[in-house]
Order: structure tokens, then sequence, then C-alpha cells
């Protein structure tokens, strides 16, 4: 491997692993560990996103809990780079869902959850990176 090649890869990594520590921060903190901890009631709120959107109000509290755990646990996975893809998957389904639940406000409204979204989506397809708990335990296996 020729040096700019290494020196891109290096790059990359260190992209990644920014957007998993900033992304997977603010999410956990500003967003799902509050849910996560408020209990049953806020779940079954925050499930009756899915009620507004899909009609599914008989799920209301299990998918609420999901949502609350992929914005907190997830996120946190995400930002150690811990089965990053499959937690990236699941906050990108609920940010589709948070999406849907603000688009009668216009993007201004969507905003943060397709940011979210859009990130979320990019790590389930790229990975974590080099700079990963999922990159060290790929190496070990081998």
């Amino acid at each position: 491997m020729d040096r700019a090649t290494k020196e891109q890869g290096t790059l990359l990594d260190s992209g990644l692993l920014i957007i998993r520590l900033f992304m997977g921060f603010l999410m956990f903190y500003l967003h799902g560990w509050s849910k996560l901890i408020a209990g049953p009631e806020r779940w079954q709120k925050l499930g009756t996103a899915l009620t507004d959107v899909f009609g599914l109000d008989f799920l209301a509290l299990p998918f609420g809990f999901l949502a609350s755990f992929s914005e907190s646990i997830g996120a946190l996975c995400i930002l150690l780079g811990c089965v990053t893809r499959p937690a990236a998957f699941l906050l990108a389904g609920t940010m589709v869902v948070a999406a849907a639940k603000h688009f009668p406000d216009g993007l201004q409204g969507m905003e943060k959850a397709l940011l979210f979204l859009s990130m979320s989506f990019f790590l389930f397809l790229v990975g974590p990176g080099k700079y990963s708990i999922d990159y060290f335990r790929q190496r070990k296996g081998r």
C-alpha cells in the first residue's frame, strides 16, 4: 500500500471516529438517557408517535422502549464503536419515525431527526472504522 492510500485510510478512519463520538454523545446525553430511565409512562408516550404516524397504537409501549433503547444504549454503542452497524440501523429506524412525526412542522421541525438519520445510515453502510471496538474484535478473530 502506498503512502497516499494509507494516509487517505487514516483520514477516513479519523473522520468516522469524530462522527461516532459527536453523534453518539449528543444522542445519548441530549435525547436517549433521560427517555430510557424515565420508565414505562414515558415509553408509552414516546411510542404513541407510531400511533400518530402509522396507526400502531397497540405497540406503543414496546416501540417506545425500543426508541429509548436505540437513542441511549444504541448511541453509546455507536460512540464506542461496539456492534455499530446494528445500533446504527436501530437508531436510523427511530429517526425515520421521528422525522415522520415532525413532518407537519416542515423541514425545520424534521432537521435534527434527518441529521441523525443521515449519520446513522452512513455508519450502518460504512461501519465504524479502524478506531473502534468492532475493528479490534474483528482483527482478534483472524
